[in-house]
């Protein structure tokens, strides 16, 4: 396989939902940098664990499911993006997967002053500010496609457009595995639209390239 084509390396970087270019952080959680451009160049956690589960009678899945599920968790990387702090290098490791206070920019932060920003969700079994009360379709939905559990559409921030190729027996052993961890209680901020402000620190990743 050829390693160095383009298209498969922006693939990898979708699919994994951590190897992302970080291009900048705000002035809220940031120093201006020798350029004196209000970016500074992060490097992200990427190699997080996953939470060990705990067994949670209610839940009918088995051990070697909810295994296939934690491994799933690790290689998808996404405690990158929903543990605290992990984003911009310093993760609280007493919230891994519990959601985090950095948010993410999902619109062009090089044109826009106040882009708009996601905050990455509580995936935990706390019931009221994590997953606890999704059933395991809400959860394969949300993998699979992208729907939440209300009908709407993730923005692709999430990269569920990558996830949608996970198979049936992949996402319920996530959807187990998140089931059964313990649950950390933990309130993200609600997302910010385009042109509103937020105090909370946030994160520029994608892909640019200059203009001819």
């Amino acid at each position: 396989m050829n390693t160095t084509n383009p298209l498969m390396t922006l693939t990898r970087i979708t699919a994994a939902c951590c190897l992302f270019i970080v291009l900048g952080i705000t002035a809220a959680c940031s120093a201006m940098n020798n350029q004196n451009l209000p970016y500074q160049l992060l490097e992200p956690a990427t190699m997080l664990p996953a939470p060990q589960p705990v067994h949670l009678s209610e839940r009918h899945y088995s051990k070697a499911q909810v295994s296939r599920g934690k491994y799933m968790v690790e290689l998808l990387g996404c405690s990158t993006c929903h543990t605290d702090g992990a984003l911009i290098g310093v993760p609280n490791h007493q919230r891994l997967l519990a959601g985090s206070q950095t948010g993410i920019a999902y619109s062009d932060p090089l044109t826009q002053k106040d882009p708009g920003v996601v905050f990455p969700g509580n995936l935990t079994s706390d019931r009221e500010t994590g997953i606890g009360l999704w059933s395991q379709a809400d959860i394969v939905t949300m993998l699979q496609t992208g729907i939440n559990q209300y009908g709407q559409h993730t923005l692709s921030v999430m990269p569920w457009i990558a996830y949608a190729k996970l198979t049936d027996a992949d996402a319920i052993a996530i959807s187990g595995y998140l089931m059964a961890l313990p649950p950390v209680k933990h309130v993200v901020p609600r997302k910010v639209h385009p042109g509103q402000s937020t105090p909370f620190g946030f994160v520029h990743f994608g892909v640019y390239r200059r203009k001819p």
